[in-house]
């Protein structure tokens, strides 16, 4: 009896499939949209859960309403470290970068975990 082709009805699986899948800049410009997003979203909680209006974290970091509005924008492609340790430190936060490997390395048939330390320092390795 012949297999019959797995039906795809979730529409974000549609879409990646038809529009994403095995297109890398098409990827890579994915991943800048969701960091920018990721990083405008943060700005916006950070600030709002410390009830701070937009005006007020300005004056805080030393910079205008329109800046902290820019950074709240997904759009915004200007983000530098500099400005968002200044955001972080006015909000009582410190940033963090987290490098991800693009793809993880096969080890004898196996896939392998990142090679890189873990939050505790120590190592990550496949587990036999």
């Amino acid at each position: 009896m012949a297999r019959r082709k797995r039906l795809i009805t979730d529409a974000v699986e549609i879409v990646h499939k038809l529009f994403y899948e095995g297109r890398p800049r098409r990827l890579a410009a994915l991943d800048d949209e969701r960091l920018k997003a990721d990083i405008a979203q943060q700005i916006y909680d950070l600030r709002t859960a410390a009830h701070l209006s937009q005006r007020v974290l300005a004056a805080r970091v030393g910079t205008t309403a329109s800046v902290i509005s820019r950074l709240e924008d997904t759009d915004y492609q200007g983000h530098s470290v500099s400005m968002l340790r200044r955001v972080a430190k006015a909000l009582g936060c410190r940033i963090e970068v987290l490098f991800v490997p693009l793809r993880r390395r096969r080890v004898a048939g196996r896939r392998a975990k990142s090679q890189a330390p873990g939050r505790n320092g120590r190592s990550r390795r496949a587990v036999a």
